[in-house]
Parts: C-alpha cells; structure tokens; sequence
C-alpha cells in the first residue's frame, strides 16, 4: 500500500514518495511533507527553469537558485514563472 501524506504544497492527503528525492534533512522533509504529484510538478517546473534561464547542473550558482524556487514552489506559493516565458502553443 502506498504511503500517504498530508501534501503542503497541494494542501491534501496524497500518495507520497517511495523515497526521499535527495540525501540530507531537506530530502527528509520532502518526503514526508509533498506529494508524488507536487514532486512532479516542480520536477517539470525545474526543467522549464534550467531551460528559461540557461541553467548548468554543475554550477554551484544554477543549484542555489534551483533550491530557492523549489522552496518557493512547493512550500511558500510565493513562485512564479521565469520573465519572459511562454507557454507552449497547443496542437
């Protein structure tokens, strides 16, 4: 049986990770506070950040601000989409 948890992000009780996404406290946290389907959504949202903004995986800087919009986009609902960026068009 999956294991549930009340998600802050998306303010219900979800199906939950099978495992902390990341090493450390902070992915211990996740964890046990997000959903598999809040985690989705901020897995697609990075992308869309590391490609908006040109970011490098291996650059100390690019993983800074990647944490700062993770924690905004999964516990503040205090984040938005990279100036500049459009939608993709459908059909």
């Amino acid at each position: 049986m999956a294991k549930m948890v009340k998600c802050q992000k998306l303010g219900i009780e979800a199906e939950g990770l099978e495992q902390p996404p990341f090493p450390g406290e902070k992915g211990q946290y996740i964890f046990e506070n997000i959903s598999r389907q809040a985690w989705q959504e901020w897995v697609d949202m990075q992308t869309m950040i590391i490609n908006e903004q040109r970011l490098a995986s291996f650059d100390p800087r690019a993983r800074k601000i990647l944490e700062a919009e993770r924690e905004k986009f999964l516990f503040s609902g205090n984040f938005q989409v990279p100036e500049g960026y459009v939608p993709p068009k459908e059909g």
